[in-house]
């Protein structure tokens, strides 16, 4: 594992002015549509494969998403190890992350379509999915309001800090990148061989 100090460190510089921020802008929209493109390619911006895989018919969500972490976490973990990007690791807050899967999955149980799947189904021309573009607009704006209090509150309830897998199963991280990533890929292997779709 590499030494934290020779990671790339945060750059103490001021930030670009906004012409300097444009190609990273264009870069967001490339990389954006690109996702976009995939999700669609992938089946996973149509309301029937969602909702075939919220009533366990379905599973092509489960081996994209699975696929995205496997490709995902090797890629970032690889590059950690090398030194070449930090890992920026949001704290684990058991309360704030429980509510917020349930609403979360209640939202996508309800619609149909989680925030970037909605984006693809409408971009593909579902126009079902403005519904859900604007109830993503209403809960983040009632999110913001609300932050205050959350930080108070919610965000409390079982705080864990920043903490990784590997670190709460005292595994070094190599190992348990590769043998997670094994695991996973064998679930999809398993998923493509024994599910209809």
């Amino acid at each position: 594992m590499i030494d934290p100090g020779k990671a790339p460190q945060q750059s103490t510089e001021k930030p670009a002015p906004p012409v300097a921020a444009a190609p990273k802008l264009m870069a967001g929209a490339i990389f954006g549509l690109a996702f976009g493109f995939l999700l669609q390619k992938g089946g996973v911006g149509k309301f029937n494969v969602l909702i075939g895989q919220l009533l366990l018919q379905d599973f092509t969500v489960a081996k994209v998403m699975l696929t995205a972490i496997v490709v995902g976490m090797v890629g970032i973990f690889a590059l950690h190890h090398f030194a070449k990007v930090n890992l920026h690791i949001k704290p684990t807050r058991v309360g704030a992350n429980i509510i917020g899967g349930l609403l979360f999955g209640a939202g996508f149980a309800l619609m149909g379509y989680c925030p970037g799947t909605a984006a693809a189904a409408l971009g593909q021309g579902n126009w079902d999915a403005l519904f859900g573009m604007a109830g993503l607009v209403v809960g983040s704006w009632i999110f913001a309001e609300l932050s205050g209090w959350t930080k108070r509150t919610i965000e409390k309830w079982g705080d864990l800090g920043k903490v990784l897998l590997p670190d709460l199963l005292h595994l070094p991280r190599g190992v348990f990148v590769v043998g997670f990533a094994v695991t996973l890929t064998a679930i999809i292997v398993l998923l493509e061989r024994f599910t209809t779709r």
